[in-house]
């Protein structure tokens, strides 16, 4: 199955976590980053292989360089550790790489690149430009400015925004882990590696959402995140212990290692993903039962009429969360009119529209085309 799914491969997003870039002493894994940039030399000069990473390791660089044993808990303490070491880190890969004759970039991102379509288009050809000058992107989060409100969060999530972003055809994950576990290794010892997993969803629940290693910021929880970005839009992932000999190399053959998540059949577009994972919404709308059966059920666009409470503070064109009686949020769209708007025509027909305003834009006030339905892609939340 591998073998076959991984045969015309061109394009890979491979990330590096913190616990596998530095070594049992919290120091940068040289040994490690050689054998990296040997791997992705072989494969880019034997297959024509393009490669991105997506690197953690500047806190844990900054901690380094500044001697300090216990990541500390206040951002602003981060954020200097990070500033501190993403240039020491960038430097590590920019003098290892350059041995192998290979060249990198540094390309930093907050959740605002990737929310802002303008931004997310700019970040988009910046890395095309690199892969096509053979210079190997090299990612991280820009933690030294991103604040809670457009911090990413993990590494883990950030890969597969850049793995969708890029079109790629495959990412790893490495870590510190063997692959993805039937039960936790930490407390079973009859623990095994799950080969193969069709769907991410299902683990998603019973997860935990706490981090890993005390260098890092993502767990178990974040991979299954990205594993299921990455398999919506058609990507499959494999996730493998990043510090066992020729791992990437034995991926791309298409051996068993680790856990391969397959990419689903019928893949969602590009922009149903840019509306569930990368915009914030602006506003909520709140229907009735028949119209939350409407969309989630039958695949309909959202009328005047299913509407009974609107908040927030959104214009035509922004993107908005549409939410159940409960308060569940069932869907988010482009919507065809603002928030006073809205207010203006809730519970009324579509033929009364242009009565109330004064003109009309759409029968909808968000049609379907520009709409996903959060269960079909969103999992556990």
């Amino acid at each position: 199955m591998r073998k076959e799914l991984l045969k015309k491969i061109k394009r890979v997003v491979i990330k590096i976590g913190s616990s596998i870039i530095t070594d049992e002493k919290n120091v940068i894994d040289d040994k490690f980053l050689r054998e990296l940039a040997n791997q992705i030399k072989e494969l880019m000069q034997k297959k024509g292989l393009e490669f991105i990473i997506v690197s953690s390791g500047a806190v844990a660089s900054g901690m380094m360089v500044l001697k300090i044993k216990e990541k500390p808990k206040r951002l602003t303490e981060k954020q200097a550790l990070a500033a501190c070491g993403q240039g020491y880190l960038i430097h590590k890969y920019s003098e290892i790489f350059l041995d192998k004759g290979l060249y990198v970039a540094q390309i930093l991102l907050t959740s605002d690149d990737i929310s802002d379509r303008k931004r997310y288009l700019n970040a988009k050809n910046t890395l095309e430009t690199l892969l096509e000058k053979k210079i190997i992107p090299v990612v991280n989060e820009n933690d030294t400015i991103a604040t809670s409100e457009i911090k990413l969060g993990d590494n883990d999530n950030l890969s597969a925004e850049v793995a969708s972003l890029t079109e790629a055809d495959l990412l790893i994950i490495l870590s510190d882990v063997d692959g993805f576990y039937d039960k936790d290794p930490t407390n079973f010892n009859d623990a095994k590696v799950i080969e193969v997993v069709a769907s991410p969803e299902k683990y998603l629940k019973k997860a935990s959402s706490k981090s890993g290693s005390k260098v890092g910021t993502g767990g178990i929880f974040t991979k299954l995140q990205a594993a299921r970005k990455a398999n919506l839009v058609g990507i499959p992932v494999v996730l493998a212990k990043g510090k066992r000999e020729r791992v990437i190399i034995d991926i791309v053959k298409g051996l068993n290692i680790g856990t391969l998540f397959l990419p689903k059949t019928v893949k969602i577009s590009h922009k149903k993903y840019f509306l569930a994972f990368n915009i914030k919404p602006k506003g909520k709308i709140y229907v009735d039962d028949g119209a939350r059966d409407a969309i989630v059920k039958r695949g309909k666009s959202l009328l005047p009429s299913g509407v009974y409470k609107v908040t927030g503070s959104f214009r035509t064109g922004d993107v908005v969360e549409i939410l159940a009686k409960d308060g569940s949020a069932i869907a988010r769209g482009l919507t065809n009119y603002s928030l006073i708007e809205v207010e203006k025509i809730k519970g009324k027909r579509s033929s009364d529209i242009e009565k109330i305003l004064g003109y009309r834009y759409d029968d909808e006030i968000i049609h379907r085309n520009n709409m996903v339905v959060l269960s079909e892609v969103m999992g556990n939340r």
